[in-house]
């Protein structure tokens, strides 16, 4: 019988035990990277659907770009090569041969997307340009750790090129509210701090970072999703310029924006229990698995019209009909991959007219009639959708405490994030906090709103120790 380390003695431990146990991934043979199996793979496929249904409501299409990049490249933006450099892996020889150029393998592309833009864009009627693409990168991770910080893993990454600063501006913050905050919030079921990053912790190469910050039940932060302004760095740099209403030429504003596989890491780190895995309905490839708990006259009959009759009303279900392999073994592996709810059938409650429904946002079990089993149940994962987004908002607000000094706020790091005034922390502080191992994730206001004037009243750094 799998028996995992509770949170409370080992959470680092119970993160790469549940990762492996409920078959969501497991290490690679190349350090640093990552086989992704079917259940994991599963549930990124939905959540991946879900976030590119946001992007494209947003007006960016998808394209691909090449995996390999010209080093030259890389050395066009020099902000942007010395943020990547040591994270860099390079391809010297190919075909048996040494390259003429050695070739980055890509660990994001602005540059590569905008030697491609600079040949699109010569017009304002060609403006914005609005692209996205889902890939790979590799940036040569030195600490590893499944989903958290791989060599390589999969992304989206969005660059689009904008008339005007404010556009691009605006357009940066659209994609952090109406697409990462609303996905991590609606499938996700994580509630997170929307905010400006410092100048010690933006972009390479860009003029101003904006991130959603998740807090994790170990009270770490985990960022979740970065959308960046890049002023006209790269523009510059690569040539991109148009024609605009009057005839002048002028550089293009751009913004690029990405989340990753990183946000399975969150969904582990802020749902799961000692149980394992606690999947969000909403992102779950199978809501429901109706188990025949043991052979007899008409079970299986029964569990297999439970099973049409879920399919009719819209929910995604699963027959699980080993009766070869002991229930409580089968309960328990469902239990661990997360599948939201358990119907368990045999004879005794086909007899009753019944099923012993379990929801795997909670411990209890309860009969439920057979004849309104699928409508009793689409009921249940709209709530448990909504349970778990109330417990992980009540997780993070239970975490987040106010300081008033910089040795208060690395004090309340140690198991929880810190609102700090920005006034008193400043580049200063935050370089002190850095130095014990904590970080100021983000500059937010209370209101919510955007951080135009850091040093303005009402704007706090949200200090933490991060994944």
């Amino acid at each position: 019988m799998t028996v995992l380390v509770p949170q409370e003695q080992d959470f680092p431990r119970w993160y790469q035990d549940v990762v492996a146990t409920a078959q969501v991934a497991e290490n690679g043979p190349v350090r640093g990277t990552m086989v992704i199996r079917p259940w994991g793979y599963a549930i990124w496929e939905r959540l991946e659907a879900a976030i590119d249904e946001r992007i494209k409501a947003a007006g960016a299409r998808n394209a691909y770009f090449p995996l390999l990049i010209p080093e030259a490249f890389m050395r066009r933006e020099a902000e942007h090569v010395e943020g990547f450099s040591p994270e860099l892996a390079v391809v010297t020889h190919g075909g048996g041969k040494e390259l003429e150029e050695p070739a980055v393998v890509r660990p994001t592309s602005e540059t590569i997307v905008n030697s491609s833009f600079a040949r699109w864009i010569s017009s304002y009627r060609d403006l914005p340009l609005l692209i996205n693409q889902w890939a790979n990168v590799v940036r040569w991770e030195l600490r590893p750790r499944i989903f958290l910080r791989s060599s390589e893993f999969l992304w989206q990454e969005g660059h689009t090129a904008h008339a005007t600063r404010e556009d691009a501006h605006g357009y940066a913050l659209r994609i952090l509210e109406e697409v990462y905050a609303d996905a991590m919030v609606q499938e996700l079921a994580i509630p997170v701090f929307r905010g400006r990053k410092t100048e010690r912790e933006k972009f390479a190469g860009a003029e101003l970072s904006w991130s959603c910050e998740g807090v994790m039940r170990d009270g770490k932060a985990l960022q979740m999703g970065t959308s960046h302004e890049l002023g006209q760095n790269f523009a510059r740099a690569f040539g991109i310029r148009f024609s605009d209403r009057d005839g002048q030429l002028r550089h293009v504003w751009q913004t690029s924006w990405g989340t990753s596989t990183r946000l399975l890491g969150a969904m582990i780190m802020v749902h799961g229990d000692d149980h394992g895995l606690r999947v969000p309905p909403r992102l779950a490839p199978t809501q429901v698995v109706v188990v025949v708990a043991r052979a007899g006259e008409g079970v299986l009959e029964a569990a297999t019209t439970a099973v049409a009759e879920l399919e009719r009303v819209g929910v995604r279900v699963e027959l699980d009909d080993r009766v070869e392999v002991s229930a409580g073994r089968r309960i328990i592996d469902h239990e661990l991959r997360g599948v939201p709810v358990r119907v368990e059938l045999g004879p005794r409650d086909l007899a009753a007219g019944q099923a012993i429904v379990a929801r795997r946002v909670r411990t209890e079990k309860e009969p439920h009639p057979l004849r309104s089993l699928a409508e009793q149940i689409s009921r249940m994962l709209v709530d448990d959708q909504q349970e778990l987004l109330a417990e992980a908002t009540a997780l993070r607000d239970e975490r987040t405490r106010s300081a008033r000094s910089i040795d208060e706020a690395r004090e309340l790091a140690a198991d929880g994030l810190a609102r700090l005034p920005w006034r008193v922390c400043g580049s200063d502080g935050e370089h002190r906090l850095a130095q014990a191992g904590v970080s100021v994730r983000c500059l937010v206001r209370e209101d919510g709103k955007p951080v135009d004037d850091p040093d303005a009243d009402g704007v706090d750094a949200l200090v933490a120790r991060a994944y």
